[in-house]
């Protein structure tokens, strides 16, 4: 029988998710893995040139960027794309340590996204939680940003706001994709959370995080992986193609076809309408 990994965390980095709602993981895939997985995702982009859906900049962006143009390449669900990536999703290295911020040993796939900021105009991504766009009975659902390439500050790396997740669901303005008001949550509130090729961010969907424009030289690239406990329901929302492939561990028996019918909206936060955007960072 396969033997998954055990115990990857330690007690002070569980602690400290606990606390502000996200944790660093510097390391996790080596800088020879992380290439040949940019390679991978670059080159993806590249032969789905011209196809529609591929440029996925947020109206709501201007709120940052202002008047310049800028641009954000992007791809869901990326593991019917390539085997590298069904390979990385189900990876001890990430699935260990999944598992212990969800709090059990199942880990289910909602669904990943490919994002490359170009250079000089990748776009922002105001700040935002990711719980309006699929939200949770149990508000089990992470998301883990995995960096193919170094993402300092001038390429717009992730920003977060400690602790908000213990806030619990906000308010968004729906307007340009669900976002906060840009008065009350200005993006330089947050703490912005340099990487390097290999590092891995993992956070709450409830807690607020965003990103500023790519101004640097070169693209920043990032695969986000959002997961969840099985048998926490969603609410309302859309499904991916890969929606409800087990990761890690086995579907719960009483949960079973839940990943794979279609969801039907069982209640709706006050003034909520379908979303049409999807998250990002």
């Amino acid at each position: 029988m396969l033997a998954e990994k055990q115990g990857t965390l330690t007690d002070e980095q569980r602690g400290f998710y606990a606390e502000n709602g996200f944790l660093f993981v510097p390391g996790l895939l080596t800088k020879a893995e992380a290439g040949e997985l940019r390679q991978q995702a670059h080159a993806l982009i590249s032969g789905l040139s011209g196809r529609p859906g591929l440029e996925s900049t947020w109206g709501s962006a201007r709120g940052i960027a202002g008047q310049r143009e800028t641009q954000l390449l992007h791809c869901h669900n990326v593991e019917y794309h390539s085997a590298l990536f069904t390979k990385l999703i189900v990876d001890d290295r990430l699935t260990a340590g999944a598992a212990e911020l969800i709090g059990g040993p199942n880990v289910q796939l909602h669904h990943t996204k490919l994002f490359i900021k170009p250079p000089e105009k990748g776009s922002p991504f105001p700040l935002h939680q990711d719980y309006p766009f699929f939200p949770h009975e149990r508000h089990s659902m992470i998301a883990a940003v995995i960096h193919f390439d170094d993402a300092p500050i001038e390429k717009g790396c992730l920003r977060v706001v400690p602790g908000s997740h213990r806030l619990g669901p906000l308010e968004h303005d729906p307007g340009g994709s669900w976002h906060l008001p840009f008065e009350q949550y200005p993006l330089d509130s947050s703490v912005p959370c340099p990487a390097k090729a290999g590092d891995v961010l993992f956070f709450s969907y409830l807690t607020i995080h965003g990103s500023d424009v790519n101004i640097s030289q070169e693209a920043r690239t990032t695969l986000l992986v959002q997961l969840r406990d099985p048998a926490d329901r969603q609410i309302e929302g859309g499904r991916d193609a890969g929606q409800g492939l087990m990761l890690r561990g086995s579907l719960p028996s009483e949960h079973e076809g839940q990943g794979t019918r279609s969801i039907t909206p069982a209640r709706a936060a006050p003034g909520r309408r379908r979303r049409r955007r999807r998250a990002g960072s």
